[in-house]
């Protein structure tokens, strides 16, 4: 392995959390309705979209066209997706801030809807220390494309073999290395701390 002299964290699952279930547990308390809703309505690959730069706005109304009789719960997604992010894994933001500290090169590159990234910086404001960040919905184009890796690379001056890419996601962490990166799967901060000493990295 190369050397690594740049770190990358993705944010969701990594850094805060993330559970769609949070808010319409509340909102379609049925599970059966809600697991329908989730597989029929506001599908993971409906989000990802909005992560890809589509607005909100176009992507409620494609979906009140389709399903008209959801018509609140679909613009619900949205108007409380505060309550989908209650908090941050202390423990991993401390690896981070800690990398930080001790000069390592951090960055985070993460499939983030714009403007919902704006909301997250401003409600944990370690999302603020890293040197920059790559948000998928402001370069419109989302992990596991190569091309969101090398704009990332490019923009931050990293070289691929010595950055260190961390993510929840296995198909993220192989897009990746299909890169040219290192990267390692995010299990929990234990495990991290594993892997960054195995590479020489302590934090």
């Amino acid at each position: 392995m190369s050397e690594i002299r740049h770190i990358v964290f993705d944010i969701g699952k990594v850094l805060i959390h993330y559970d769609p279930d949070l808010a319409f547990s509340r909102l379609i308390p049925d599970h059966a309705e809600r697991r329908w809703f989730f597989d029929n309505v506001c599908t993971p690959d409906w989000n990802i979209e909005q992560d890809r730069g589509r607005t909100w706005e176009e992507a409620e109304a494609l979906l009140i066209a389709k399903h008209p009789a959801h018509e609140d719960s679909i613009r619900s997604f949205r108007r409380n997706w505060h309550e989908m992010v209650p908090h941050a894994y202390d423990d991993s933001v401390g690896i981070m801030e800690g990398l930080i500290d001790n000069g390592h090169d951090v960055t985070m590159l993460t499939n983030f809807a714009s403007d919902t990234f704006v909301e997250a910086q401003e409600r944990f404001a370690f999302l603020k220390r890293p040197r920059g960040v790559t948000v998928s919905g402001e370069v419109r184009m989302i992990k596991p494309e190569r091309g969101i890796y090398e704009h990332h690379a490019a923009t931050f001056g990293l070289e691929p073999m010595a950055s260190l890419f961390i993510d929840d996601s296995q198909k993220n962490v192989d897009g990746a290395i299909a890169a040219g990166w290192q990267s390692v799967l995010f299990t929990d901060a234990a495990k991290l701390r594993s892997d960054l000493s195995e590479r020489g990295i302590s934090v």
